[in-house]
C-alpha cells in the first residue's frame, strides 16, 4: 500500500511534458525578437531554392526556369573541363584562408593590446579610430587605392618620380594584388573583429588575473596563461562561422579594387566576380547558377566536416 502511495506521489511530482504549442506560447517574446531574422532567411534563402534547377538546364527567358531544356550536369562538366572551376576555387579559398588566419591573429593581438592599456580615455579613442574603417564602403576603398596606385597620377608613383625613380605599373602586375587585397581587407575588418575578442577578455574572471598579479606574474605571463586560453572557445566558434563562408568572397572589395581588369584575373578572380561577369556580359544564367550551387555545397560540406572534427576533439566547442 505504501509502495503504491509513493509511486502515486512520484507520478504527481513529475512535471507534465509540454507540447510544441505550449513551448512557443511560453517563448513568444523570444520568437517575436527572432521574427525579422526568420523572415529574412525565408525570403532570401528558402524561397529562392527552386531556382537551383537553373544549374541543370540550358536556361532561356522564353521558356522560364522549369520550361528550359534539361541538360543534367553539362554546365558543371563545362566548368571542370575549362579549368575555370579549379582556378576560381583556389583563389577564393586562398584569399579567405589568408583573411581568416591573418585576420584572427591581428584581431586577437589588437584586443590584447587594448586590454593592457590602463588609460581609459586613450583606450576609448583608440577603439573608435580602429572601428571607423569598417564603415567605409568598398567603393571608397577602391577609389582611395586607385588614387594611390594608378600609374599616371597616383600618389605612390608621383613620390617615386619625385625621387628620380621609375613609376610602377601596379595595375598590370598580377603578383602584387594578393598583398594589396589582403592589406585592404585587414585594414577594414581588424578593428571591428577585435571588438568580439575584447568583449571576451572583459568577460574573464578578474579574480584569476588578480591572483596572478599577486603571485608576481608579468603581463606576458598573464596573457599567455590566462587570457589566450580563455579566448579559445571564442576563436573556435568564430572559426567555424568563418569556414561556412570560406567559399564566399568579398565581392564589393574585389570588384572595386580590380574591376574588369583581365590582366589581374590570374591572382584576383574569385567565384563572385566570375559569376558577376557571366551574368552581366554573357547573360549565362545556367553556368553562373552551377558555380553558385557548387559554392554552396562546398561551403556546407566544409562546415559539417569542421564541426564534426571539433566535436570529436572537444564537444563543448562544437556548434551543434
Amino acid at each position: 500500500m505504501r509502495a503504491k502511495k509513493n509511486s502515486t506521489g512520484a507520478a504527481a511530482l513529475k512535471a507534465p511534458k509540454k507540447n510544441m504549442w505550449n513551448i512557443m506560447k511560453d517563448s513568444k517574446t523570444l520568437l517575436l525578437m527572432c521574427m525579422p531574422a526568420v523572415v529574412f532567411f525565408i525570403v532570401f534563402s528558402y524561397l529562392p531554392l527552386p531556382g537551383v534547377y537553373i544549374a541543370f538546364t540550358n536556361y532561356n527567358f522564353r521558356d522560364g526556369i522549369f520550361g528550359s531544356p534539361f541538360v543534367g550536369f553539362k554546365n558543371f562538366e563545362f566548368l571542370v573541363k575549362s579549368g575555370e572551376l579549379w582556378h576560381l576555387t583556389k583563389n577564393t579559398l586562398l584569399y579567405n584562408l589568408a583573411f581568416i588566419i591573418i585576420g584572427n591573429i591581428f584581431q586577437i593581438t589588437l584586443a590584447v593590446m587594448l586590454n593592457e592599456i590602463r588609460n581609459k580615455w586613450f583606450k576609448k579613442v583608440s577603439q573608435t579610430i580602429m572601428f571607423l574603417p569598417y564603415f567605409i564602403s568598398a567603393v571608397l576603398i577602391g577609389a582611395i587605392a586607385f588614387n594611390i596606385l594608378n600609374y599616371d597620377t597616383g600618389a605612390l608613383n608621383t613620390a617615386i618620380k619625385a625621387f628620380g625613380g621609375n613609376p610602377l605599373k601596379i595595375y598590370s602586375s598580377a603578383g602584387l594584388w594578393p598583398f594589396i587585397i589582403v592589406f585592404c581587407q585587414l585594414w577594414q575588418s581588424t578593428g571591428y573583429g577585435s571588438v568580439v575578442y575584447f568583449a571576451a577578455i572583459c568577460g574573464i574572471d578578474s579574480s584569476m588575473v588578480e591572483a596572478a598579479e599577486v603571485d608576481g606574474a608579468s603581463s606576458w605571463q598573464r596573457i599567455r596563461y590566462i587570457i589566450l586560453p580563455s579566448l579559445k572557445p571564442t576563436f573556435v566558434i568564430l572559426l567555424l562561422f568563418a569556414l561556412g563562408g570560406i567559399m564566399k568572397g568579398n565581392f564589393g572589395l574585389f570588384w572595386n579594387l580590380v574591376g574588369n581588369n583581365s590582366q589581374l584575373f590570374a591572382t584576383t578572380d574569385i567565384i563572385e566576380t566570375s559569376v558577376y561577369r557571366m551574368m552581366m556580359s554573357q547573360n549565362n544564367f545556367s553556368t553562373s547558377s552551377a558555380v553558385g550551387l557548387y559554392q554552396s555545397i562546398f561551403g556546407f560540406t566544409l562546415v559539417m566536416l569542421s564541426n564534426w572534427l571539433v566535436k570529436r576533439i572537444d564537444p563543448d566547442y562544437a556548434l551543434f
